[in-house]
This record gives C-alpha cells, structure tokens and sequence, in this order.
C-alpha cells in the first residue's frame, strides 16, 4: 500500500500501545502535534460483516457498495459517507497500488463501527515505538488513505505481520437526544390528520427472492390474508405498482434500495386494492442475510410513517433539527443545477467561496484521459480559456499535479506550475483531483492573489468536497457527451443527405461552410486547390454576421494561405488571429495619430476592429482529401478568445472527410458535364444560314439530363450556286452512343452534297459508311433533300425519305398532305435503291419535317401519330415557320403530363413570297 501526505503535511506518530499503533483525532497542542489513543478495545461486538476483494479496479466501486449496505442495514445512515470515503481509499491502496488482495472487516459495537482492512503486502516493518513514520512521498498518487484516517476517524491505527498489514479505524455514532430529532408545533384537535379509531400498521418482511417472510395480524386485519396464504409468495403477486410515465422505478427495484417511502396499492382477498403508504428499510441479519422490512398504513393515514422534509443547509451537513444532509447538497446547494455547465459553475463557485479564494476553476479530462480541458471558471480576467486543452503528464508547463492534490504557495517561484492561471496575477493556489472509481475524471482549483494562502487543511476541504460532487458532475459529463453523439450523428445523416444532393461545386460550396456556421464554428473559410501544381484559393468564406464576411474575406486574402498538409485531424493556425490584431493595432495607433494618417479613420476603425475581434479566437484548418489527394482545406475559427471543444473538433473531422468527396464529385461531374457539352456542341450545326425567299425554323430537344445531343440530328447547309440542303435524322438509341453516328451522318452529308452527288447517291454512300463502323453501327432515318428557291418566288425541293416520318406540306387554303414517299432506312442493307421526288412550295405553303419523338408522344395507351400531328398542323395556316414549329412544339408537350422519353426536332420551312413595293 502506498501512503503520503500532502505537500508540506506533517505524518502521524503512531506509538503502539499493547502492540497496537493508534491515532485518536483531537484539538492539537502545536504544529503536527497528535495525541496517543491509549483506549482498550473493550467495547461488546454485536454484529460483524466480511468480504474480499480482487485486485482489480471494479473492487474498489464493489467495497464501497458493501460498506454502504452493510451500515445503511445496521441503521448507522449518519457515519455512512465518511466509512465508505476511507474505505475507498483504503482498498484503493490495496488492491490498485499494492496489487494484492483486500479483506474487509466491519464490526458493530454499542457506541461505533470498527471497519479494518487488510492486504498482503506490508512494504515497511513494524514502527518502533517513538519513531516517525514516513507515509510516502508526496509525488505519489496515493497516500491520503492514513491521512483521511486521521482526518474523519475517531481511533485509527496500523497492525503489522510478517505477511499483512492492516489499517483499521473506529467511527463513533453521533449522539441523538431522544424525542428531538424531528419535533412538530402544538396543534389543536380538529387539524391533526385524521385516522381511524385503531391505527394498524402491516409489517411485511421480504427475504432477498423478494417473497414474504413474515406477515403480522395488522397485515391480516388489512388485506384479509392469514400468514399460511402469503408466506413464500412473491410481494409482486399483491403489490399493485403505479406506472407513471418516466419512472423506471418497480416493487422489485424499490425492495433493493437501502430505503424506500412511496404509495402504491396491496390487493386482499376481496379482490379490490387498498391504497397504501409504505416505508422500506433493508437491513442484514447475524449472518448476514439481506432483507426488506415493509411498514404499511393506509393510504389516508400516511402521516403515520411520512418521513417530514428535510430543511437544506449550505453551511453544514446537519439541519436546523439535527438531521444529517446528503454532502452533495451541502456543497452544491439545494436543488442542484440540471445542466453540465450549471453544476460546473456553481461548483467552482462553491469552491472558491469555501477557501475564500479570488478565482477558481474546473477541468475535465478526455474520454483517453491525456488531456484537461477547461469547462468553468470564476475570478479569472476573462473566459478565453474555455475548450483550452492542457496535457495531463506531469513537465514544463503541464498539470503535473492533477492526478493527486497540490498546494502551491507562490506561483512567482514555479511558474507554468498551473498554465491557466499564468498571466492572471494570481499567487497561491491548491489543485485536487475529480476520480471515479480510480480514474482521474477532472481537477478541482482554488487561486488566490496573496502567496501562501493555502495548506495541507485547505487541501483536504477541497478534496472532501471534490469527491463529494465527482460522481455527479461525471455522470452529467457522459450524459451531455451521450446527447451530443446523439446530435453529431443526426447533424452528420442531414450533411450527407444535404451533400449528396447537388453536383453543382458552387453549391456544395456553400453547403460546407452553411453546415458549419454557426453549429461548429463563428465563422469559416473553404480553400480549394485545382491540382497538385496549384496554390490554395480561397473559394468562400461565410460568417453567421453577414457584415463582417467582406472583412473576414479581405484579411484572408492578404496573408498566406494555410498549407495543404494531408495529415488527418484538426491542426491550429495562428496566422488570421495575428494579422487581424496588428491590422486592429495599426488602425487604432492610426486613429491616435501615432501613425500614418489615413483617409476618413474613423469609417475605417469599426471594421478593422470587429474583423479583428471576429478571428482572434482559436482558428483550426482541416484538410479536405479525396481519393488521396488534398484538394482543399476547411477553416473553422472562433471569435476572440474562445477555444474549440474536442468533441466539435471530432464532429468537424467527420464533416470534412463527406465534404471533401462531395467537393470532389462536383469537381469531376463538372469537369465531365464541360467535356460532353463541349463534344456535344461540335455535332450540332453552328447556325442556320439565311436563306432569300425563305424562312426557316428549327427546334430540337435531346432526351435525358445534361444532353445537348442525342440520336435525332438536323442539319442545313448551303451547296453551290443558290441551292440548299437540309437534313433531319433520327439514329437508333438516344445518348452518348447515338450522338457518335449523328456525328457521322451530319458530317458526311456536308461533304458528300458539296462533291455534286445526287439525293439518292448521298444517301447510299452514307449508308456504306454507317455498315462500315461494324459493332458501332446503328440504322438510321434520313430525309434529306435539296431545295432552290425561285425567281417566282416559290421553291423547289428534290427529296429522299429514307425511313424517316414522311415530310408534310400545308397549302395556303389548309390542306394538309405528304410531301415524299417512304423509302428503306439506313444502316441496315448494303445495296440500296433509292431515288429522288420533286416538290414545289408555292408562296404561303409550309413544309414541316419532324421525327418520331413527336409523333410518338405518348399519354397512357393514347399516342399523338401522324393524324394528330397533322390536326394541329391545319391550325397553322398564316403563321411563320418560327411560329408554326412553336405551336407543334407546345401541342407535344401538352399532349402528355411527363417528360419526354425521346429526341425531339422539327424542321419547318416556309416560302412567305415576292413582296411588292
């Protein structure tokens, strides 16, 4: 076992008396001075419990719990806490330090409890009478075990053998006058509560299976049951348990607390449920056997049992009628805060005002226990170290004493001892640890501007109340943590669902930094690099106060990007905090004439200064890798002194790596989209040519998203000497692959009119060119023609419709007529005969030519067809051929509610006629 004291603390001197050393807690005549218990052990055992423990952390929780039943069974409430404080410590030092085994012995006298604890591993022989005893070094993290001995016990004392040692102490029961513990006022008759004319009150006694052990005749007056029907039947078979929404609390869980006062409802043998209050008490007997003692009265005649309520006290752990307090509410006060950070501001208050300190402060540690992190302050110039996070392990400037007490009585003399407080003008100071269970969960502090205000007796005040409150402010810290997880893991399903939806860069831009702030972050940066030879650039900045992003964007664009590291994990960058406080210190230097005048100072002083004050905080950067590759940065920052909490900087980390691939995938789906529309845009002709004594009008429409061209084709084209040819197509497919032969076909009219060839020779020699592309190969529609406009006016057209929808003409009167007749498709037969008609537009007359994305036009089983098509070609009589190829444009779309499924285009070409002057 290993003991100390703490710095600059006096060790007891035991001396054994009747080969027992002893310490007995009195008033000391000087410094260090203690007083020899020479009291023989004469007092009668009436009650005794054992029980060993592993060497293993969890026995330390499981010793407390034993000593906590077995002292709450002998109704001994009021020494409870302070037992099971030294017994923690001492089977700490057992089973932890020293690594052996720890045997635990509690003995029940008239006038006390003797708790003894044994391990075996005596490091040290037995002291000599007189001698001075070394508890330890103070560096050790242990050693508080014979020090709280000497402390809350009334006798204590060490036993050496050869093969175990054992520390033992008494704490004697305070004295209770009778018939004043609790006392009510004089009241007249008529306002006592009222009860029938005999009060019964049922006893009930549960054995540890929860079945009734023992039934008395006020029981069987109440309920209507004899003893030999309930006795070995569970207590749930009767209890009628209330189930209040919220409350997980049952009959078998309020027969395993210590005690218990509530109502609930017993059913009798009539069948119907009688109301009842009931006190539980758990008590052990001889040979220590658990068990429940139920005291019953009805419901309306609860004042019988009702415990009245406590009267809260910060002062001191006794009430104004004597009752002994819970210690927590003493400390904290009554009720305690509900929140993490309110219990952690009062208690740093608590603290302070306890030791008459000018500041105190609390830390906690990370879930591996490496670091502090400042949660709450008080006293301290400002709150600009809350989040900072300080190492554990003790070396230059760290909190070397956080796993075990410290008292420092001139801060001058060691600095960087406690980095909090450098620069704060504070003197001395006393640390303490928060531990659960063995583990260091925070450190508890109290400063003060004077040096040696504190000592080994403030220390352990401190120490007492820290171990009073770690339990609570540990399970408030994991159930803040447990609802933060809960909210980082609902935030991070939004963000993906949220970056998933767009390919747009600018957008997921946007999203990044609107996802951040203000949730993470005051404000944010996105820098982006376009490739490996490229310098960071600032893409978007955003700030939850829109005034200030014109600011904030300015002085980043000044100083040198952050460098593109691809080191996961969120690293602090100084440079923005820097450069905004010496722009503010210039401008404020400026505005005092210290410096260069500047023109209208005072317009520029706000901005500078709230710029400043905006970024001076701690600013973190975030590498944005995807597919191995850093391709930008995230910047978080926080306005002046204010620091990021771990568990944000965890859920930034998790945010950046989804924001770096949909950063990506916008980057790629940009790139692509440029690339197809660029090919795509090379297929399709560069613009209509104007032709004398015609109009023509064009409208096409390729299926599917982000296609400009897909399998219909047209095309119009000047020859030679005034002639014209015009082409409309439709390749088999849609897409990509059909835009390939489009390509093909388009191109290769161009050249092939231009060579002289006739309609039907064009058209064959495409047809040889499309069967050469082999597995490529797709059949193909064509109309293709030749039209020469007239000195009459009219036009005439030489025309091939090779499996295409057959070219219709409208005449000026309205009728509607084919202007070709259908020939073989392309693409499918090598040899092909194919041959040329002749037809001519009279001025006023319109030749439409479309492909069978609009007469195919589906709604349900109904489909537009060439009937439809020409239904609405018959309105058009008069119109321009812009306006003709609208109508029919709008008509196809009216016609069904979805969107097309096909390619679309339509051709429209009018001879309008000589104008005369």
């Amino acid at each position: 076992m290993t003991t100390g004291l703490i710095p600059g603390g006096h060790p007891p001197d035991p001396r054994p008396t009747d080969g027992l050393p002893s310490q007995t807690r009195r008033e000391p005549v000087g410094q260090g001075a203690l007083h020899v218990d020479n009291r023989s052990r004469s007092s009668v055992i009436t009650a005794r419990a054992a029980a060993s423990f592993e060497p293993v952390g969890r026995s330390v929780a499981t010793a407390r719990a034993f000593v906590r039943d077995t002292l709450q069974g002998w109704g001994f409430a009021d020494i409870v806490d302070d037992a099971v404080v030294l017994t923690s410590e001492l089977v700490t030092n057992a089973v932890v330090h020293a690594g052996t085994s720890a045997d635990v012995l509690c003995l029940r006298s008239d006038d006390g409890v003797r708790i003894e604890v044994a391990d075996r591993y005596p490091e040290r022989e037995i002291p000599l009478q007189g001698s001075a005893v070394n508890m330890g070094s103070p560096d050790r993290e242990g050693g508080r075990g014979l020090q709280l001995c000497a402390a809350l016990a009334g006798r204590w004392g060490v036993e050496y053998t050869p093969t175990h040692k054992q520390v033992w102490f008494q704490l004697d029961l305070p004295d209770r006058a009778v018939g004043t513990r609790t006392a009510g006022p004089s009241l007249p008759a008529d306002l006592l509560p009222l009860a029938d004319g005999r009060v019964r009150v049922a006893v009930v006694q549960i054995d540890r299976t929860g079945c009734i052990s023992a039934w008395n005749e006020d029981a069987e007056e109440l309920f209507g049951y004899a003893s030999e029907q309930v006795n070995g039947k569970p207590l749930t078979d009767l209890a009628a348990w209330p189930h209040t929404p919220g409350t997980s609390t049952g009959v078998a869980e309020a027969l395993q607390l210590s005690r218990w006062e509530g109502s609930y409802g017993i059913r009798g043998a009539n069948g119907r449920v009688t109301p009842v209050y009931a006190s539980h008490l758990r008590v052990r007997d001889t040979g220590g056997e658990p068990s429940t003692v139920c005291l019953l009265v009805r419901d309306h005649e609860r004042a019988v049992l009702q415990t009245p309520l406590r009267h809260s006290s910060s002062d001191s752990g006794t009430g104004p009628d004597g009752q002994n307090t819970d210690p927590f509410e003493v400390f904290i006060g009554s009720p305690p805060p509900d929140d993490l950070d309110g219990l952690l501001q009062r208690t740093v208050e608590r603290a302070r005002d306890m030791l008459d300190g000018d500041s105190a402060f609390l830390l906690l540690a990370t879930d591996d226990e490496t670091e502090l992190e400042v949660r709450a302050s008080t006293g301290l110039p400002s709150a600009r170290q809350r989040f900072a996070r300080v190492p554990v392990e003790a070396g230059p400037g760290r909190y070397g004493s956080a796993r075990m007490p410290a008292v420092h009585e001139d801060l001058t003399m060691v600095p960087g001892a406690v980095p909090l407080l450098n620069g704060t003008g504070m003197r001395s100071v006393v640390t303490v640890p928060l531990k659960v269970e063995g583990r260091l969960t925070g450190s508890l502090g109290v400063a003060a501007e004077a040096p040696g205000r504190y000592s080994n007796e403030e220390a352990l005040r401190l120490q007492f109340a820290a171990d009073r409150i770690a339990l609570a402010v540990e399970s408030a810290r994991l159930g803040e943590l447990e609802r933060l997880r809960r909210g980082s893991l609902s935030f991070l399903v939004e963000a993906s669902d949220l970056l998933a939806g767009t390919l747009d860069r600018d957008q997921t831009l946007a999203l990044m930094a609107q996802m951040t702030v203000p949730t993470l972050a005051t404000w944010c940066a996105v820098y982006t690099i376009a490739d490996q030879a490229s310098e960071p650039y600032l893409s978007y900045v955003l700030h939850e106060d829109e005034e200030l992003i014109d600011g904030i964007k300015s002085l980043l664009s000044k100083i040198a990007p952050p460098d593109p590291v691809p080191t996961p994990g969120a690293r602090v960058w100084s440079a923005p905090a820097e450069s905004a406080h010496q722009a503010a210190l210039r401008t404020s230097m400026r505005s005092l004439g210290l410096g260069e005048p500047i023109p209208r100072v005072s317009s520029g002083i706000g901005p500078t200064l709230a710029t400043a004050s905006a970024v001076g905080g701690e600013t973190v950067v975030l590498p944005l890798v995807a597919r191995n590759r850093v391709i930008g940065m995230l910047t978080l920052g926080k306005p002046t002194d204010e620091h990021f909490r771990q568990e944000i900087l965890e859920l930034a980390e998790d945010l950046s790596r989804r924001a770096a691939l949909a950063l990506d995938n916008a980057r790629l789906y940009s790139e692509r989209t440029a690339i197809s529309q660029s090919l795509q845009r090379s297929l399709l002709p560069p613009e209509l040519p104007d032709i004398e004594g015609v109009e023509v009008e064009v409208i096409y429409r390729a299926a599917g998203e982000g296609n400009e061209v897909g399998g219909d084709f047209y095309d119009v084209f000047p020859i030679s000497d005034g002639a014209y040819g015009f082409a409309i197509g439709d390749v088999c497919g849609t897409g990509p692959n059909a835009a390939a032969v489009t390509g093909l076909a388009r191109h290769a009219l161009r050249l092939l009119a231009r060579e002289g060839l006739s309609g039907p020779a064009v058209l064959e020699r495409l047809n040889s060119a499309i069967l050469d592309e082999g597995a490529r190969s797709r059949f193909l529609t064509l109309l293709y023609g030749e039209m020469r406009p007239q000195d009459d006016g009219s036009a005439e057209l030489k025309v091939v419709c090779a499996g295409h929808p057959l070219p219709l003409r409208l005449r000026q009167d309205g009728t509607v007529e084919p202007a070709a007749e259908p020939q073989p498709l392309l693409g499918v037969m090598e040899d092909l005969e194919l041959y040329e008609q002749t037809v001519t537009l009279d001025p006023g007359d319109v030749l439409l030519c479309v492909t069978d994305g609009v007469t195919e036009r589906r709604e349900g089983s109904r489909m537009l067809g060439d009937d439809g098509l020409t239904d609405v070609l018959t309105t058009c009589t008069g119109l321009t051929a812009g306006a003709v190829a609208a109508r029919i444009m709008r008509a196809v779309e009216r016609f069904a509610s979805d969107a097309p499924s096909d390619d679309m285009a339509i051709l429209a070409m009018r001879v309008p006629g000589l104008h005369k002057d």
